[in-house]
């Protein structure tokens, strides 16, 4: 089908990592409703407190499917949960926050960051509004993301990557970190694009 989501195994995060299956843990076939060929990217994987893991991809559309405990295994149904009215692109990322889903994803183009809430990893989850997107001051496109927590606080970052205004090149990309900040009803507050980055290093 094109294209597909695979799975690799090492035991160390360093590798080296080996093809656990032989072949693609999903294709195009199992997107249900997808009308081209590279609807089966982006691959992110949420685990729970409880260790329960749910996958998550798409382009388009998005799809989340539950996983084995063995990981290599999908758990159940595929199920579309693409917010309504959220012109979803791809990229999805998953975080919880004071009991909730938070659907965070690229959405049109080009992109922006977007985001969703729901009550459970499964969704539904309702569209709410817009995290990030492109600065004519700044860069152009938000891109791709992920949401981290501070082990043990409530306290929440984004990194994305960005082009900056002199780039031209799809591959001119930075990559960027912000602080993610909630209100006191659990929305996601904006985000303003990094202006000022810091100086390479090397990395030993």
């Amino acid at each position: 089908n094109w294209c597909g989501i695979g799975v690799a195994v090492a035991d160390s995060p360093y590798g080296p990592f080996k093809d656990a299956l032989g072949k693609q843990l999903l294709t195009n076939a199992q997107c249900p409703g997808t009308t081209h060929s590279w609807a089966c990217i982006d691959p992110v994987v949420y685990q729970d407190e409880e260790g329960n893991a749910w996958l998550y991809w798409g382009n388009g559309k998005c799809y989340v499917a539950k996983l084995k405990p063995n990981m290599i295994e999908i758990d159940g149904e595929v199920k579309e949960i693409t917010p309504e009215g959220s012109s979803f692109t791809e990229a999805p990322w998953v975080h919880k926050h004071n009991g909730k889903y938070y659907l965070t994803f690229a959405q049109g183009w080009p992109e922006k960051l977007g985001y969703a809430v729901g009550d459970s990893p499964m969704g539904p989850f309702n569209r709410i509004g817009r995290i990030l997107q492109q600065d004519p001051e700044v860069a152009k496109g938000a891109g791709h993301h992920s949401v981290i927590q501070v082990p043990g606080k409530d306290e929440y970052y984004i990194v994305y990557h960005r082009r900056p205004l002199d780039k031209t090149g799809g591959s001119e990309r930075q990559v960027c970190i912000d602080k993610l900040e909630f209100d006191e009803e659990g929305f996601i507050k904006p985000v303003k694009m990094t202006f000022e980055g810091v100086a390479p290093v090397t990395i030993k």
